[in-house]
């Protein structure tokens, strides 16, 4: 199996991901990142490469982060230590010192016990996969071994998160007064950041999940369990309720009933906003396969054009970065506003999702309603042939019935997993009863003709 995954090197830490294999990481990373053209400048000027080091606040990450850092100063590399930080944090603060390069200890959306490391190249952007493996190829080669003044030094980026929170409040359209905003922080890396910003920006500010103790990072809080976030919401008669992850990368979000708006509707509102006030680049909004049906309906009507990536923030990025587009991202919620950020932000979406509100006067009910949400189905089907799930005719025409059947009124989509022997079976329909049938429909196929 390859090292590197969909985002980054993750497992669980001390099992596979251990400060061994994250010192050396780094080491390898030195080797690659550390020798571009603006380091051999440095070099010659006598200066050193400079990379920045963030984490989030698992406690497998202060051990992980340590490893990071001792690997890249080892290798001549000077280090800023960001401390607990956002991943988006992470990814500006590259790009707003010039860095060479950064790394990201994180595990995002998992629980306490994994871990991760994301690797950004200069400008704060993620590595493309050619990268990636270099960095592994690397790990089996010569590491850079710089003696005295050669060594790289280990420091504190005292004040990184005052540049983050005046990046973000400076890219606001509206200040956010008189709006009640609750914030599910996930017991993650925006527990300090984000509702500073937040009431920097004018919001009243009601704070859950915000409590990280090194273990308890997404448990039973933040963007994948909004049920904590929603009753808050409605407990509190607040106007809006904000969902961060473990890194906040990503944001959700729930309306004054408590109802959730997931990054589909997040998108449908910003694209329409950001059109009017003539910020969307081409009008065009980047969206992967699996975005309802219902945001491509909304963005017709709205004289949007929606261009389709596979699923993953990193082929959204492609598209985006490839056009210039200026909006994209994912129904989970990682949206990138690509004017502001390199990669998905969370307190980003958060704030210019409230901003919105403000600037229009509406509720987010309202402004939601620009889309109308497909019921979707989604099943995963285990154990059969992923290879085989664009080859087998009976199962294509099984599929193609279904689509004529749906018309215009629903979308199927079949994906195999890239990681386990697992198809995905998505259907969305005009009610919730007819996307379940026909889900389960297709997924008896599957079973049949893909059996391993």
């Amino acid at each position: 199996m390859p090292l590197f995954g969909t985002d980054g090197v993750r497992g669980l830490a001390n099992g596979p991901l251990t400060a061994d294999l994250a010192l050396h990481l780094a080491q390898a990373t030195a080797v690659v990142l550390g020798q571009g053209r603006t380091a051999a400048a440095r070099r010659a000027a006598g200066k050193r490469p400079t990379a920045v080091v963030a984490r989030d606040p698992r406690v497998s990450g202060e051990f992980l982060s340590a490893a990071v850092a001792a690997g890249l100063a080892s290798s001549g590399v000077d280090v800023l230590d960001a401390g607990v930080l956002p991943t988006p944090a992470a990814a500006f603060l590259i790009g707003d010192i010039d860095a060479d390069f950064g790394v990201m200890v994180s595990a995002s959306h998992n629980p306490a016990p994994d871990n991760g490391i994301k690797i950004f190249a200069r400008g704060g952007v993620k590595l493309p996969d050619v990268v990636e493996q270099r960095i592994e190829a690397a790990l089996d080669g010569d590491m850079l071994q710089p003696t005295g003044a050669g060594v790289g030094r280990i420091r504190r980026f005292a004040d990184a998160e005052d540049r983050y929170v005046v990046h973000l409040l400076g890219s606001l359209p509206h200040r956010l007064d008189g709006l009640h905003v609750v914030l599910d922080c996930a017991h993650g890396a925006a527990a300090g950041v984000s509702p500073e910003t937040f009431r920097d920006a004018g919001a009243r500010v009601t704070v859950i999940g915000a409590d990280p103790d090194g273990l308890n990072i997404n448990d039973g809080v933040g963007s994948t369990h909004l049920d904590q976030l929603a009753r808050k919401v409605r407990e509190m008669g607040a106007d809006v309720g904000i969902a961060h992850d473990g890194d906040a990368d990503r944001c959700l979000a729930v309306d004054a009933e408590g109802r959730i708006v997931d990054g589909d509707q997040i998108m449908a509102i910003l694209a329409v906003a950001m059109k009017d006030r003539g910020r969307l680049v081409d009008d065009t909004l980047v969206a992967t396969v699996m975005s309802n049906l219902g945001l491509h309906r909304a963005m017709q009507d709205n004289g949007i054009q929606v261009v389709q990536t596979a699923v993953g923030d990193r082929y959204v990025l492609e598209a985006m970065n490839k056009n210039g587009y200026s909006l994209g991202g994912e129904q989970s919620g990682h949206v990138i506003m690509s004017e502001f950020a390199t990669t998905g932000d969370g307190l980003l979406t958060g704030l210019h999702l409230v901003a919105e509100m403000a600037r229009q006067g509406k509720s987010l009910a309202e402004l939601a309603s620009v889309m109308t949400v497909f019921p979707q189905v989604l099943l995963n089907v285990r154990d059969v042939d992923r290879s085989r799930v664009g080859s087998d005719e009976v199962l294509q025409a099984e599929v193609e019935a279904v689509q004529a059947e749906l018309g215009d009124t629903g979308r199927v989509l079949l994906r195999a997993s890239g990681t386990e022997a697992l198809v995905r079976v998505m259907v969305e329909a005009a009610d919730a009863a007819s996307a379940q049938s026909y889900a389960d429909r297709i997924a008896a196929v599957v079973r049949e003709r893909l059996a391993a």
